[in-house]
């Protein structure tokens, strides 16, 4: 039997295999949900996955999942990203998950979630700004973080991702160091999240998760503005899908 958990996002989509057998893989959410649910039907055909079969159980989950018209349930993202967490970290920690669309911060206790907040629909404190911010300066997202920890943050205080690309144009104009810009950028969405994780009472061990959950530089940034330690684990893009995959099989027994 294998248990399959898909999460599309609105950048990225991620796909987790438990049971017989165990895989993993991310595709780009493309502008068509329906099209980017059909390549993960593919995909996992080529790897000798046929999603209608009868040992085979799929939980979908996140912006794009009611695109996924073969999953035998659709189960929210706090619900989803809480078992993903759980797994990555244990029964009682803080997830904060820094998005596409959106940053969730899901506390865990004793296994379940206790509280949750998450951001207003505004890209201005989530992983798209900084890829937008990326694109801008002509970098990878990998390497604006590499430059970020080599300058010196310069503000960029808008609240709206419209109004702060026009702050980084200028400061390009200025001539301005992109590495300061870097680091501009990458204070300005740990802030935002930091000022959304400080709303709650952060409890246990605290874990990064989401598609820049792999940065131990935005880590580092975060954890000392929230005063707490936030870690990074190197599957932490995969939470959601980890965590549908697994309540696939729990919610089939």
């Amino acid at each position: 039997m294998d248990y399959i958990g898909i999460d599309i996002g609105s950048t990225a989509s991620k796909v987790v295999v438990k049971g017989d057998r165990q895989m993993k893989f991310v595709l780009p959410t493309g502008w068509n949900g329906k099209e980017t649910a059909q390549l993960i039907r593919e995909r996992l055909k080529e790897k000798g996955i046929d999603v209608i079969s009868e040992d085979i159980k799929v939980v979908a989950t996140g912006y794009g999942s009611i695109a996924v018209d073969f999953a035998d349930k659709i189960i929210t993202e706090i619900t989803c990203h809480a078992r993903g967490g759980r797994e990555l970290k244990g029964d009682n920690c803080t997830i904060i998950d820094v998005g596409g669309q959106d940053t969730k911060i899901i506390i865990l206790e004793n296994g379940i979630v206790k509280d949750f907040i998450m951001n207003d629909k505004c890209s201005a404190g989530t992983g798209k700004f900084l890829e937008i911010m990326a694109n801008r300066l002509g970098v990878t997202l990998d390497e604006l973080f590499v430059m970020a920890e080599q300058g010196k943050a310069i503000p960029i205080n808008s609240l709206c991702t419209v109004f702060a690309e026009s702050e980084v144009i200028n400061y390009i104009g200025e001539g301005r160091k992109k590495e300061d810009i870097a680091a501009g950028t990458v204070d300005s969405v740990a802030s935002k999240v930091a000022q959304l994780t400080m709303r709650k009472q952060v409890f246990g061990d605290t874990i990064l998760t989401g598609g820049i959950s792999h940065s131990k530089y935005f880590a580092a940034r975060l954890s000392q503005k929230i005063g707490k330690t936030v870690e990074t684990t190197e599957t932490g893009r995969y939470a959601g899908a980890l965590g549908a995959a697994l309540l696939a099989k729990e919610k089939s027994v």
